[in-house]
């Protein structure tokens, strides 16, 4: 006698899995422009990589004779699959399905996922679109976890201090997979689609009477801006594309390093219009971006917070294939002084390179700390101050290339313990800006002068002098004064010397990177 009867039954269960919640929500899927999440594995991962686990999770109904009625599949697909070849874990809210908040068995998969992560040590990918528990998923006979479940956060925690987390808001995205959304090393959400939410605008109308849309609350105009995700992308396939570039620069897990490619880019590339890039002006600004591919490998820049914490920069690129974090001031947005948002950036960003070991390569244009009322109201020293302590305590190799200003306190977070550091003919370097130096010790000299604009001018001028690098290269305060076209060549050569340094750094931080 065979099993032919209930293997039928099996493959009944596996075509309505695949299903989801059936033709026509699929459709609606679709009209809203976005894909299902079954699509969305698919266009993430290598080719026929993706090996799902638990396609038969769900929930059943019988008929009289016991045979199978209707099957609902568990509304979070899960699975292993590869990116470049490399394994990962995926999974996603299945939004076809209850508008992908969370079914019994969907939950357990969601959960299982992180675990998944942590026990097999490879990234785990989270392509979000749900909402968090129904008000009706509750029941006198199922009230909640019992006294002795584990901590249901503690797989997350314990996935950001082990493995690559990278996520994607590609539609509306509340409650529990919001809080996993921003539980990431990298998070994405698509411009016009997606929106993340804490509550949606039912329960903000009724809890504070206010009206609001999905949009108003949470669309990329909101989270891009406000450090809730990192980059905002253009459609899901370019979010898919961030996800994959993001992850290229990481180890599968914190045993392992980085992996180091092939470049064609020559180490010895001296390029010329890094010797006028910096205007003699101080008061002029400059591209820094612009000065970052000229210096890093070639095509390998990979920003990230574009549009939080303008002032500063921070991305992922490669030196000679090794991959590194960077960070650099851009003058252009309140002369790149730090504030608030700026250091919280900070502070993931090192935090982040600490737990994958990337050496850190920073670009110091830094004029303090952003002065003024708002600055204050932001608790901009408190947050400033946390920054500067995270690189205090860092230990992977750090670089600092001293561009132009490196002043007060907000300085010290752009130089690692034992860091090597380089400056630029323009660097200036000191307690303060000369502006604010001049203005606070001379302000009684210059009232009195008969210009008093031309006496502020000559002392600063006289100022500025004294902040000159050369002075510090002589009493080896800094370890070169370099012509800038020698930059990429002097941050291969250094690249080269801390290999040895990071086999060492391999396993757990001490202080894993937190949202």
């Amino acid at each position: 006698m065979s099993w032919e009867k209930e293997v039928e039954e099996l493959k009944r269960r596996n075509v309505a899995a695949l299903a989801q919640g059936g033709v026509e929500s699929v459709a609606r899927q679709h009209d809203k422009g976005r894909l299902t999440v079954r699509e969305r594995v698919d266009a993430l991962l290598d080719d026929d990589s993706f090996q799902e686990i638990g396609p038969g999770a769900g929930a059943s109904e019988e008929n009289e004779d016991s045979s199978l009625k209707s099957f609902t599949p568990a509304n979070f697909v899960l699975g292993f699959g590869k990116i470049d070849g490399r394994r990962c874990i995926i999974g996603g809210e299945d939004f076809t399905l209850k508008g992908g908040s969370p079914s019994e068995a969907g939950l357990r998969k969601s959960v299982y996922a992180e675990e998944l992560a942590c026990k097999y040590r490879v990234p785990l990918i989270r392509l979000h679109e749900g909402g968090g528990g129904a008000v009706g998923g509750a029941s006198r006979k199922n009230a909640g976890m019992p006294v002795n479940a584990p901590p249901r956060f503690r797989s997350v925690a314990m996935a950001m201090a082990t493995v690559p987390v990278a996520s994607a808001a590609l539609g509306p995205v509340a409650g529990l997979p919001a809080a996993r959304l921003v539980a990431s090393h990298f998070s994405v959400m698509a411009r016009e689609n997606a929106q993340v939410l804490i509550a949606g605008p039912a329960v903000v109308q009724r809890a504070t009477g206010k009206n609001a849309t999905k949009e108003d609350l949470g669309g990329a105009q909101v989270h891009g801006k406000n450090g809730v995700v990192d980059n905002v992308s253009d459609d899901e396939h370019h979010a898919f594309q961030q996800i994959r570039q993001f992850l290229g620069y990481l180890p599968s897990n914190v045993w392992e390093l980085p992996p180091v490619s092939d470049t064609d880019d020559r180490v010895d590339r001296r390029a010329h219009e890094l010797i006028e890039i910096v205007p003699r002006n101080r008061r002029k600004l400059y591209d820094m971006r612009h000065l970052l591919t000229l210096i890093m490998d070639a095509g390998s820049v990979f920003e990230m917070g574009v549009e939080y914490g303008l002032g500063l920069i921070v991305g992922l690129a490669r030196l000679n294939g090794q991959p590194v974090g960077v960070v650099a001031n851009d003058c252009g947005y309140l002369a790149g002084a730090m504030t608030a948002d700026g250091a919280h950036k900070m502070r993931r960003f090192v935090e982040m390179c600490e737990t994958f070991h990337l050496p850190i390569v920073s670009f110091v244009d830094q004029p303090g700390f952003m002065i003024g009322p708002s600055a204050e109201k932001t608790a901009t020293i408190r947050y400033g101050t946390t920054a500067v302590l995270t690189t205090a305590l860092s230990n992977v190799p750090w670089v600092s290339v001293i561009v132009r200003r490196s002043f007060g306190v907000a300085q010290a977070a752009h130089y690692g313990p034992d860091g090597y550091v380089l400056a630029w003919p323009s660097a200036e370097v000191g307690a303060l800006p000369v502006e604010g130096g001049v203005a606070v010790a001379f302000h009684r000299e210059i009232a009195a002068a008969d210009d008093p604009d031309a006496k502020r001018q000559e002392i600063e001028e006289m100022m500025a002098a004294k902040q000159s690098p050369f002075p510090r290269g002589e009493s080896f305060s800094v370890h070169e004064v370099i012509d800038p076209r020698d930059t990429r060549p002097k941050l291969c050569d250094w690249i080269e010397w801390v290999q040895p340094l990071l086999p060492p750094l391999v396993g757990p931080s001490s202080f894993p990177v937190r949202p």
